[in-house]
């Protein structure tokens, strides 16, 4: 070092051997010999005291004006003694400092800077170099956009402080984006903290009153967390910005109904009817009252709304259950269900789900003491030909053709139907996963590499192949192709359930409980199985997890009848 006192290798290799206080003596003696060398600078300021390190830091300034490291360790300095407010006095002085000094930090390396910065425990240091420098070099037109992608890029990089603070900059510049909004409260939601998710709410729905999207998440949050006050009084608040709501009407009724407030709900729904009347309104007023086992009024209340919609096919859907299954099986309540169907086919033809009811309703007629069996099949199977004829090329009615005859014990028929289904649709998912599972075992493992050529991305066609997979033991193979399904579409409650049905049967604990969490964040609300278990009367009210466990349970009772 005497013959080289200007080398950076040798300096550090000789600080290297020493202990802490020596190495800050001789740090002390570097940083003058080699005063340009940043590394030194900022090694003597880590070692020293809180007071020393600002004049060490103060000289270093002096010696390196273009250096922007220097001023990033004075403000986390600041921040490690809770100095908050001198935290964005420190930052805003480097950046005028450094352009003073041309100092060429481009907008990108203050951002690289801000998520170091976050990485090592400084997230108020990230938070003001994102406030000075984040708007620099962007045209007034492309602002928001480029905030918006430059908080989802520091997010892909797991920098959650530096996304929050983007956001926060985009936010005060464009109070009223909803888009800008819904960013931070998915930040939040998937980073954040319950009071952080509600104070970005509670903004959102001051700035943008209207928006009910913003409302309703937090006065759910609330209820979640067990305040059912907080909550309904953020929907008394959300009233008073859209009192002709139907989303915020359906969360008021819902929170009642939900914690036992029947009357409540019963007040609510009938207010909704008067100042802000919609088919869903008057089809959750009549859900209410089935769900309290007064059929009559639920039946009075559709028709009223039938009167007002006459072409809400879900309203002849709930009426034709309503006499088929809750009132009392005779001639009477079979053509009460069957009218409700008819009207229903009259004014809304091309729903296939009000088809298929009225074909399971005319299969069944034997349970209500009127006619055989057989003839039942044969009205059933007409009624199907029939809207065939007016809904051409649609899947679901093939496959409650096929399922029909299959019930009557005609699988000869329901072999030529699939042919001709798939010949009219050959590309259709569901006709080719019902292919797989309906065909005999030798020619399933042809028809699963058939229907995965036609359909690469359908989840029912790659459930179908899993379950293949599962009743060959193949375990491993089974679950890749079953976590496919459910990542393609995580909305389809049946994927969840057959993955769950199968880590019951193959998973342990751990697995199971992994699936299951993860389809209580999923929410599915879609799915054959799902909504036929989850929508029975019986299972009303009942959470995911529950949900969850009903269908995988129903698929493994259906497994050892076969």
């Amino acid at each position: 070092l005497e013959a080289n006192p200007t080398s950076v290798t040798l300096w550090k290799a000789a600080i290297e051997l020493e202990d802490a206080d020596d190495a800050r003596v001789l740090l002390s003696v570097a940083v003058e010999k080699i005063p340009h060398s940043v590394e030194m600078w900022l090694a003597l300021a880590r070692l020293e005291t809180y007071d020393n390190a600002r004049k060490v830091l103060n000289k270093a300034r002096k010696h390196l004006p273009t250096e922007r490291a220097v001023w990033i360790a004075a403000a986390k300095l600041e921040e490690s003694q809770n100095h908050g407010e001198m935290v964005d006095r420190i930052i805003d002085k480097a950046v005028r400092s450094l352009d003073k000094h041309d100092a060429v930090v481009t907008r990108a390396q203050w951002l690289k800077e801000a998520e170091a910065a976050e990485a090592s425990g400084a997230p108020l240091t990230s938070a003001a170099i994102v406030k000075c420098t984040v708007g620099r070099g962007v045209d007034e037109e492309d602002r928001q956009r480029t905030w918006a992608d430059d908080a989802n890029a520091s997010l892909s990089r797991n920098a959650v402080s530096t996304a929050r603070a983007i956001l926060a900059h985009s936010l005060s510049s464009f109070p009223t984006k909803r888009s800008l909004w819904l960013q931070a409260v998915d930040l939040e939601k998937n980073h954040g903290t319950p009071s952080s998710l509600d104070e970005v709410l509670a903004a959102a729905s001051e700035r943008l009153p209207r928006t009910e999207i913003f409302w309703l998440v937090r006065a759910k949050e609330k209820w979640l967390a067990g305040e059912v006050d907080t909550s309904r009084n953020i929907l008394t608040e959300a009233f008073k910005a859209n009192p002709d709501s139907e989303p915020v009407w359906l969360a008021a009724v819902k929170l009642e109904w939900e914690t036992g407030e029947i009357e409540r709900a019963r007040v609510l729904l009938s207010r909704a009817r008067e100042r802000a009347p919609t088919a869903r309104i008057f089809m959750k007023s009549a859900l209410l009252e089935r769900e309290c086992k007064h059929p009559d009024e639920a039946v009075d209340l559709l028709e009223q709304g039938l009167q007002k919609y006459p072409t809400f096919a879900k309203m002849y859907m709930m009426g034709g259950q309503i006499c088929s299954e809750d009132l009392p099986k005779n001639k009477d309540s079979l053509d009460k269900a069957r009218k409700f169907y008819q009207r229903g086919l009259q004014k809304c033809p091309n729903n296939v789900v009000l088809w298929c009811l009225a074909s399971q309703l005319e299969e069944n007629v034997a349970d209500y003491g009127v006619g055989s069996a057989s003839a039942g099949v044969t009205k059933a199977r007409s009624l199907l030909e029939l809207a065939r004829l007016k809904n051409q090329k649609n899947p679901e009615l093939w496959v409650e053709a096929i399922r029909l005859e299959r019930r009557a014990g005609n699988d000869k028929l329901a072999i030529s139907l699939m042919a001709r289904a798939l010949q009219e649709i050959p590309s259709s998912g569901l006709l080719l996963a019902e292919n797989i599972t309906t065909s005999p075992r030798v020619e399933q493992k042809s028809k699963s590499a058939a229907a995965i050529k036609k359909c690469p991305d359908d989840p029912r066609v790659i459930t179908a192949v899993a379950s293949l997979f599962a009743a060959e033991r193949k375990n491993d193979k089974a679950r890749k192709w079953f976590e496919r399904a459910v990542v393609l579409d995580p909305d389809m409650g049946d994927s969840w359930a057959k993955l769950y049905a199968f880590e019951l049967d193959a998973g342990t604990k751990d697995t199971q409980e992994k699936v299951k969490e993860r389809c209580i964040s999923a929410e599915p609300t879609h799915g054959e199985l799902w909504c036929k278990i989850v929508k029975a009367m019986s299972n009303r009210g009942k959470t995911v997890a529950e949900n969850l466990d009903a269908v995988a349970q129903s698929l493994r009772d259906k497994m050892r009848l076969n």
